[in-house]
């Protein structure tokens, strides 16, 4: 195997990493939404942590690798209109992923405060952070977002 092609397995293997991270997050989404309690809510910090930490090496690793591959690879410039389409989708994707983070993490420090105060019982408030709009709307959209650069990375529109 030549260093492009290592180069390849890691841009891919970061993709998957990235896209994994983000049906994690679709799985807290869901299983926050009906909690109202603050140990429940707490208890998917790991899970969380895991996903972000899965969003970092999966971002990091397609745009770092895409970039080598577009320097390296004789077919293809880093000017080339889908790939530049592919590095801006990649930093709305991040921008909406942070944001949609923000969103999230009241509901957690809700639920520590919560808990710090000694009240473990349902609470309306926390239910109303976990089943935040605005972020399911913010994920809705990196989710889209990301399935447009997939949909780039594949089809290679223009090349």
């Amino acid at each position: 195997m030549s260093l492009d092609d290592w180069i390849l397995a890691l841009h891919l293997l970061s993709a998957f990493a990235y896209v994994g991270a983000i049906i994690l997050f679709w799985v807290i989404i869901v299983a926050v939404w009906r909690l109202d309690a603050p140990d429940p809510t707490i208890r998917l910090g790991p899970v969380a942590r895991l996903g972000t930490v899965a969003v970092g090496i999966g971002g990091a690793g397609t745009l770092i690798f895409g970039i080598w591959l577009a320097l390296s690879v004789g077919n293809y410039d880093l000017w080339d209109g889908w790939i530049i389409a592919a590095i801006v989708l990649w930093a709305i994707a991040g921008a909406l992923g942070q944001r949609t983070g923000v969103e999230y993490r009241r509901g957690v420090t809700r639920a520590i405060e919560l808990r710090d105060a000694g009240r473990a019982g349902p609470d309306s408030e926390l239910l109303a952070l976990n089943r935040t709009q605005r972020g399911l709307v913010l994920h809705a959209l990196l989710t889209v977002t990301v399935l447009l650069i997939l949909v780039d990375m594949i089809w290679k529109p223009g090349a």
